[in-house]
């Protein structure tokens, strides 16, 4: 019989949009001759299947539901729900109580990847570059804004430590700007960061495990007017995308290592996107920097992940199979 595998996508969050359309590219990838294949919608709580004819309720005891008098349940979950509580280790935690299988990492990786602050801590550690922060919790006495100009320097970026999408970010230019953009981002998480701004090339790559192999994808460049790779450039087409990026081989390969050297570290489960900004060290040479883990991805057939996909002459459907397998071997 085919594993009956549910697209998990939706939440409560700013990313709703985001990921449903996710949810919907992954459903036309999925091998359909291998898998049944159903979206399973998260919204306010409820979690529907979306079956042809009606939604149906999802059981949480067991993750099953009830069409034409039948209890169906499912073997395995691809969770694409973007933010909470999809990337932060949450519904992680709900599928390892019920022993379902999923695509993401464990509760610890998600948890980790999707504070930005903290993730950034933890692989400085290990040699991993990344931009100077400040981090400021909303309710509690922070650094004045002087302080923080001081260490970070102008322009900045204040951006919510715990979402995605770009939503709630914003690049100061001007020590006058940063308290509203400080208020703008508590909007989105109970914690911001204040992040050294990096000029340089930025890139975006993608990786996955098959079986015992990890496979570091080709990177893309992103190329925007805006300020900043915001939500209009990432959703709305203001943006250009180069895969793969016009980067000096040596570069290339260092980010690919990069790469593979993170997936490793974090143990990662799944398909990922690590993003990069590439700056000049003093003696004019590359240095990549880290910018975001990102454990979910967007899976929208013009998302960076199938673009790589192509780019590396590999089929998004075998793909998505390997991931699955994965879990089974």
């Amino acid at each position: 019989m085919k594993r009956r595998i549910a697209i998990i996508c939706g939440g409560d969050s700013s990313e709703y949009a985001v990921s449903m359309r996710s949810g919907e590219g992954l459903f036309s990838f999925f091998d359909k001759e291998k898998y049944d294949v159903r979206i399973v919608e998260l919204r306010h709580g409820r979690w529907m299947v979306h079956l042809a004819d009606e939604r149906a309720e999802i059981d949480l005891n067991d993750f099953s539901y009830s069409h034409l008098g039948e209890k169906c349940g499912f073997d395995y979950a691809y969770i694409t729900v973007h933010g909470s509580p999809g990337e932060n280790g949450i519904m992680q935690g709900y599928f390892d109580l019920i022993g379902m299988p999923y695509s993401t990492g464990s509760v610890l990786v998600e948890a980790l990847t999707f504070d930005k602050f903290a993730l950034n801590n933890h692989l400085r550690a290990f040699g991993i570059s990344v931009a100077d922060s400040v981090l400021v919790r909303k309710g509690e006495p922070r650094a004045a804004d002087e302080e923080i100009i001081a260490r970070i320097g102008l322009p900045c970026f204040v951006k919510p430590a715990a979402d995605g999408s770009s939503y709630g970010v914003s690049k100061v230019k001007t020590a006058a700007q940063l308290p509203a953009a400080i208020d703008f981002a508590f909007k989105e998480s109970d914690e911001v960061m204040i992040e050294q701004f990096l000029c340089g090339t930025e890139i975006s790559q993608g990786v996955f495990r098959n079986g015992r192999d990890i496979i570091v994808l080709p990177a893309t460049e992103v190329v925007t007017g805006n300020e900043f790779f915001d939500y209009d450039a990432k959703y709305n087409g203001q943006v250009e995308e180069i895969t793969p990026a016009r980067i000096a081989p040596d570069t290339a390969n260092q980010a690919a290592a990069m790469t593979r050297k993170i997936y490793e570290l974090l143990h990662c489960n799944g398909i990922i996107r690590i993003d990069y900004i590439i700056t000049k060290d003093a003696r004019g040479n590359d240095k990549i920097n880290l910018l975001e883990v990102n454990t979910t991805p967007g899976m929208t057939a013009t998302s960076f992940i199938p673009q790589q996909v192509r780019a590396a002459k590999l089929d998004i459907k075998d793909v998505l199979t390997a991931v699955v397998e994965n879990s089974f071997k």
